[in-house]
């Protein structure tokens, strides 16, 4: 199973790990308490599941709080891991905070943690990522790093070397930006996504804000 931001980095790791011989089992992700939005990327559950459809796997959600994140992510680990998935495939690149608590959780539920993309250089990724096909519009900035007009722009070589000349990092892995996938090689179709009626929204505070742009299915 993998866990499944509906982003860029966790798509390139499905992507990966398939083709290295992995049967994906499920993709998994976590939603606020309402069930309204992802907690990772702010998405709407019917563009998660518009994505599970278009890859030919289920979606298993849970719903929590920040609070209560851990508990519900390890509990669908568990869940993974007595339906027979034997690991978890994870998106990350290089945060070793971020590892050390997907190995956590993961020795908890009983499944052997799996990074594709860890400690790999992270312009070469997203440089790969585009080689392959990938489609992805920006969803949401921190606002410190980038602006909000990025929000809702295709992700491609020019926009990277925006990102980069902006000063933020090619992939985004410190947070600067985060992305939902449209297209890819593992797609049965592609989704058309558009602007929805929340238009973008914040959350945080400070420097810490974050931009997020509102995307449903056309």
């Amino acid at each position: 199973m993998t866990s499944w931001s509906g982003g860029k980095d966790s798509a390139l790791a499905y992507h990966r790990a398939t083709r290295a011989g992995g049967r994906p089992l499920a993709i998994l992700t976590v939603l606020d308490e309402n069930g309204e939005r992802t907690r990772s990327h702010g998405l709407r559950p019917e563009v998660m599941r518009a994505q599970a459809d278009a890859l030919g796997v289920p979606l298993w959600t849970a719903r929590a709080s920040w609070a209560a994140y851990e508990a519900e992510f390890t509990a669908l680990l568990a869940r993974a891991a007595r339906a027979g998935a034997s690991r978890a495939v994870f998106g990350d690149i290089d945060l070793q905070a971020h590892r050390d608590w997907e190995e956590g959780v993961c020795a908890r539920a009983g499944l052997e943690p799996h990074l594709p993309l860890w400690l790999e250089d992270r312009r070469p990724l997203v440089d790969d990522l585009l080689r392959l096909g990938f489609r992805a519009l920006i969803v949401a900035v921190r606002e410190d790093a980038l602006p909000t007009d990025l929000l809702g722009r295709e992700l491609d070589a020019p926009l990277v070397r925006e990102i980069e000349a902006l000063g933020a990092d090619a992939c985004g892995e410190n947070g600067e930006y985060h992305t939902v996938l449209v297209n890819g090689p593992d797609f049965r179709n592609p989704l058309n996504l558009v602007p929805g009626p929340a238009g973008i929204h914040h959350t945080g505070e400070g420097s810490l804000r974050v931009a997020t742009l509102d995307l449903v299915l056309a």
